[in-house]
């Protein structure tokens, strides 16, 4: 089990926000934490730390005013630790390379690969087949829906008519190297794991997987130990003394250690 911890930016500004309260619309979001350091500030303690698969993920959409700060913002993250931690938010293939040749180790993808809430094998496979599959991850950040769990797109505001399942994994599995799953649902709001989530999750055994949403306490890294059997990598953003919360972020790195 691996700490994975992220670094949010919104508005240009690096945040902890309430994961299903993102709106396009006057980009707004209902805000945990908002950093008064820049983005290579934490980026420079994952570096210290030495942690790898730390991911960095731009919260505005390219039409977005503050698209640009935002991508700056990035770009200054993965110039502070080359080749260690991966970068998503409108990762297509035109713009892919130019996030690794600027220091990023993977993308992370979502949006690109669907279109009207359906599949789009072909940018799918024109993506993979271009940067290699090590070097995708994809993001199948799911929020639940009649008992079943729907992959979410465009900043996890558009359901997608894909169920995130044992079948689904398999198949986009022959297309990257990793998953971040984002349980959008509790993302943000530190009131625990999505249990079942997890337990699908973890019974699935073929490629990594980094899940997010609502851990905020040790017994919560316990849980998804257990449920997960000990393969599932963690983020945590609210609960984390970087992001303003109680977690203490050498404690979380060395729980997750120690668990190897």
């Amino acid at each position: 089990m691996q700490f994975r911890p992220c670094i949010d930016i919104h508005n240009g500004m690096v945040k902890q926000i309430v994961g299903s309260s993102l709106r396009d619309a006057g980009d707004q979001a209902a805000e945990n934490f908002v950093a008064a350091q820049d983005a290579s500030f934490f980026a420079e303690i994952y570096k210290k730390n030495e942690i790898e698969g730390a991911h960095v993920i731009l919260l505005n959409g390219k039409d977005s005013p503050y698209y640009e700060k935002t991508r700056r913002q990035a770009y200054a993250a993965l110039a502070a630790y080359p080749g260690h931690m991966q970068v998503g938010g409108g990762i297509t293939l035109e713009n892919a390379q130019d996030y690794l040749d600027a220091g990023a180790d993977k993308v992370i993808v979502t949006s690109y690969v669907f279109r009207d809430g359906r599949v789009c094998e072909e940018n799918l496979k024109n993506l993979s087949g271009a940067i290699g599959k090590e070097r995708l991850v994809l993001d199948v950040s799911c929020r639940e829906k009649d008992g079943s769990y729907y992959i979410v797109t465009d900043r996890w505001q558009k359901y997608t008519d894909v169920k995130l399942n044992g079948d689904t994994l398999d198949f986009f599995a022959e297309y990257c190297s990793e998953f971040l799953v984002h349980a959008v649902d509790v993302e943000g709001k530190s009131g625990g794991i999505e249990e079942r989530l997890v337990t699908l999750l973890g019974a699935w055994n073929r490629i990594p997987i980094t899940y997010a949403g609502g851990v905020h306490s040790y017994e919560d890294l316990q849980k998804l130990y257990t449920l997960g059997g000990g393969r599932i990598h963690v983020t945590i953003g609210s609960a984390l003394d970087l992001y303003g919360g109680k977690m203490r972020f050498e404690e979380v790195l060395e729980w997750c250690r120690s668990r190897v």
